[in-house]
Formats: structure tokens, C-alpha cells, sequence
């Protein structure tokens, strides 16, 4: 298989070290040595001018089903000219009482062109086995739901 990795820095940039008052700020170094903030969520004393868990967990997620799904559609030979996903993740307890992101719940509209336009028994089938090949929704135990409209948009 293959290996994915990051790095992650962090450095106390206060005289104290107090819960209160710490940065949660840091940054996730990735591929040629590009970098993105991330910090807590804003709820737990967070910067939301960065990148949370959470939205990266989400994120992970759509991306998953999006690059799944664009392959699945391109094997079929249907042309995808856009595809946008408002995805959503609830934060709430786990089945111990402990805090998890507990649903994710992806969106995807997607427009297709040209004539070979899937139906929709072949969308949703195709969201289907996105779905269920998705490398990321198969390593994760939280309910992930993909919501697909029923009327699927199309170019002109």
C-alpha cells in the first residue's frame, strides 16, 4: 500500500504555560514543504482564522468521496464539469460518553455536459460506491451520510 505523512509543529510562544492562555496555534507541514495553520476549534480557544481537527477531519472525508466519486464518473464515461460539497460534521458523544465527531454529512451537487448524462439510479449508485471505496470512510466508525439531491444540475 502507501504511506502518507506530515509533520506538525508547536512552540508555547507565552512566559506561562496556563490553559487559559496557551496557543493552541501550529502548523502541519506537508508534501514539498507547503504549510497550513491549524489551530483548536474557536469553541476550545481556538483561532478560527485556521485550520480546526475537526474541518480537517470533514474535509478528509468529502475530499475522499469527491476524488472516489470523480474517478468512478470518469470510468463510466460521463464528464464532470464541477462538483461542490457544503459537508457538514456534528460534534457530540460517542456511545461511552465521550466526544467525538459522531455524523458526517456530505452534500455533493455536481454538474455534468456532454451526452452520456448518468440518471439518477446512476448517481445515486455511483455516490453509493464512492461511498463504499472511500479510503477514509472505511477507517472511520462515525456515521458518514452522503445527502444527494434528487434533481442533478447540468451544464449548458
Amino acid at each position: 500500500m502507501s504511506e502518507h505523512k506530515i509533520a506538525l509543529e508547536w512552540r508555547r510562544d507565552t512566559e506561562d504555560f496556563q490553559y487559559a492562555s496557551y496557543t493552541r496555534d501550529h502548523t502541519i507541514i506537508y508534501g514539498n514543504d507547503a504549510r497550513i495553520c491549524a489551530s483548536a476549534a474557536p469553541e476550545y480557544k481556538g483561532n478560527a482564522d485556521c485550520f480546526n481537527p475537526e474541518e480537517a477531519f470533514v474535509t478528509s472525508l468529502a475530499s475522499c468521496h469527491m476524488l472516489t466519486f470523480l474517478a468512478l464518473a470518469c470510468k463510466k464515461r460521463f464528464v464532470v464539469d464541477s462538483y461542490r460539497d457544503d459537508a457538514v460534521g456534528v460534534l457530540g458523544k460517542n456511545p461511552e460518553g465521550k466526544p467525538a465527531v459522531t455524523k458526517v454529512v456530505l452534500k455533493p451537487v455536481v454538474t455534468f455536459s456532454g451526452e452520456n448524462v448518468p440518471g439518477d439510479d446512476d448517481f445515486a449508485q455511483l455516490h453509493d460506491k464512492a461511498h463504499d471505496m472511500c479510503f477514509i470512510a472505511n477507517a472511520v466508525a462515525s456515521c458518514v451520510e452522503v445527502v444527494v439531491e434528487p434533481v442533478m444540475k447540468h451544464s449548458e
